[in-house]
Order: structure tokens, then sequence, then C-alpha cells
């Protein structure tokens, strides 16, 4: 496996070295933030820059952290403020939802990549975000996004593996998604509903809990946790505290996830997966 990794690394700093500058697309996930430091060692912080994109989507934890990623990479950040929720075709919560997101996201990440005299723009889609339903990677493919990690065929395990080669922090950090994603297709998107949802995660995580979702169903929460915590989630005081705090932030009814947690579980009714 580590002579794998090395090939790998190998193979993305060969993809780099074709460039003279490089902007990359920084949500502070693992994936992302592999491509970010090795652009960095490769071309040098004042070649590249980090994008992140700012909204009532993303949770303020989210951003912290790319904040402070970025600063650690040493690399210029950029954070750029998106108002998708004024889109009417976002907000209705349709199934290609994220295309109006990111067609937003990149037509303002390019006018950052023009200030900057900055060749490409790149993100960190690898190969197992391109199948499915994702309606977001048609947008990045629009803009002419750049996608060094399905390149060289990296998929997730791989990018994990690679990052912890780097000694990034994060290389194990549970995969993340918009909180928009939490809302059943045709509900509509509101700021107070998303704050909602984010303030919920925020209380499972402080209680040990890594990968989660809280999905919202109108007065109904219906969390996703791996099927290994399921048994310990409901267990002990945990579940009375769980039950307290969500009726605090407006849930009439508390449910756990028999399934436990599967990305893109909202995309069950189209039959489809987008990673979320």
């Amino acid at each position: 496996m580590h002579a794998d990794v090395d090939s790998y690394l190998e193979e993305l700093d060969l993809w780099l070295s074709r460039r003279d500058s490089l902007a990359v697309a920084f949500s502070g996930g693992v994936d992302s933030s592999l491509v970010l430091a090795a652009s960095v060692r490769r071309l040098g912080g004042d070649a590249v820059v980090a994008i992140t994109g700012e909204s009532e989507t993303m949770p303020a934890a989210e951003l912290s952290l790319a904040r402070e990623l970025a600063e650690m990479l040493g690399t210029r950040h950029e954070v750029i403020r998106t108002h998708e929720l004024e889109n009417r075709k976002f907000s209705a919560n349709p199934p290609d939802r994220c295309y109006f997101c990111k067609q937003e996201f990149w037509r303002r990440a390019g006018e950052v990549v023009a200030g900057h005299g900055i060749e490409s723009l790149a993100d960190g889609t690898n190969t197992d975000d391109v199948s499915g339903h994702r309606p977001g990677v048609a947008a990045c493919d629009e803009a002419g996004v750049l996608h060094p990690l399905v390149d060289i065929g990296a998929g997730k395990q791989m990018v994990r593996s690679m990052a912890r080669s780097l000694d990034l922090p994060n290389w194990d950090k549970p995969a993340q998604a918009c909180l928009s994603s939490r809302f059943p297709y045709g509900t509509h998107i509101t700021p107070e509903g998303l704050r909602r949802v984010e303030a919920a995660e925020a209380f499972l995580e402080k209680l040990g809990l890594g990968q989660l979702r809280v999905r919202d169903h109108d007065g109904l929460a219906r969390i996703e946790v791996p099927a290994a915590d399921l048994e310990n989630l409901a267990a002990g005081g945990k579940r009375e505290r769980i039950t307290a705090r969500f009726r605090e932030l407006g849930y009439d009814y508390v449910t756990l996830d028999l399934e436990g947690f599967r990305s893109g579980s909202m995309n069950e009714v189209l039959g489809g997966e987008e990673g979320n």
C-alpha cells in the first residue's frame, strides 16, 4: 500500500508540474486539502490560492477549519460569499439543487481566478464522486474546472491514504456536505431550517459522534449514524439528552434511522446517490 500511495502522489505531482499556478476550491475536507497541499508543495504558496465559499448552507465550523488549514499550508485564501437561498431554483430544493449552488460558486470563483492572474481552477472531486446523481459535478465541468484526483484515478480511500502520507491533520475527517442536503427534495430551504439542522448536528458531535447526519422532515428529525453507533446512541442517558435538545430546537419527533448512516440517503427516492 505504501508503494501505491507513493505512486499516486508522484502522479499528482506530475499533474501539477504542468501548471504554473492554480486556484483550488477548498472546503476544508480531505479531498480539497490534499489537492491544495500538493499544489503548494509543487508550485509554492505564491502560485496557489484557496477559494472557499461562505453561505448559510455551510456550517460555521467548516469555514473556521478551512481558514486554519489554509493558514497552516501557507497559501493565500479567498472567502467568497454566495447567496444561493436567493435563487428560487435552489431554495425550492429540486433534485438538481446542487447545480444552481455550484453554478454561482464557480462564477464567483472565476472572478477571483481572473483577479489573481491564476492559470487554472481545480477542485477535490475524486473518482468516487463522478457516478450517481451529481448535478454539482455537471456545473463544475461546464465552468471548466479541473479534477486532478479524477485524472490520476484516485478514489476516497486512496485520497485518505495520500493525505495521511502528507501528514494532513484532517486525513480521516468524516465527509461533510451542504446543509441543504438534509431536507427532502421539494421541501423549501430556509435560513431557520438550516440553522436548526446545524445546531442539531453540532450537539451530536459534542457527544463524540463523527460521521452523522440529521435529516429534517419538517417536525421530525431522522438521525443517521454508522451502524456500530446505533446501540450506543440509544443507550444510557444519551437518548434523553438528545430528545430534550432536539425538542428545544423545534422538532416534535426524534428518530434514529435503523439503517444507519449512508451518504446520499435523500437520493434513494431518485434511485441514485449524490454523496451527501
